[in-house]
């Protein structure tokens, strides 16, 4: 069994994440020690790294539970499942294109900017007159 400190350490969260996600209701069967702390078990811990998971898949908290809910309703919600994930992994796939626009715009700059620097180009402004 894990403390809440713990499952922090052990999927690299920080307290108040952890605290928020169970007031969310988003970790279920979360069990109570004899002090009325919070305890996870193996399981909790595994599901709490799929959760920031998609928290960074950029899923907001009202889709998480979604997710949850789909996930407590056992398999006959996996087409259910599939569906959503795959909406998310298109959106993460255009934003891996844009980004990687904007790393190959830099690169490109960056090359023109060296290539004046060192004399190969002229400078010629697109704003300047």
């Amino acid at each position: 069994m894990y403390t809440m400190k713990e499952i922090c350490q052990e999927a690299d969260m920080n307290y108040e994440t952890l605290k928020f996600y169970c007031n969310q209701g988003l970790i279920p069967n979360v069990k109570r020690d004899k002090n009325n702390h919070r305890i996870f078990d193996e399981k909790n811990l595994a599901w709490i790294k799929s959760l920031i998971c998609l928290k960074n898949c950029d899923m907001s908290i009202a889709e998480m539970k979604e997710y949850l809910n789909l996930c407590l309703a056992g398999p006959a919600t996996i087409a259910s499942r599939q569906i959503m994930l795959a909406k998310k992994q298109q959106l993460l796939k255009e934003q891996i294109n844009k980004l990687n626009e904007a790393v190959a715009y830099i690169d490109w700059k960056q090359q023109l900017y060296n290539d004046i620097l060192t004399g190969k180009e002229p400078y010629i402004s697109n704003l300047i007159p």
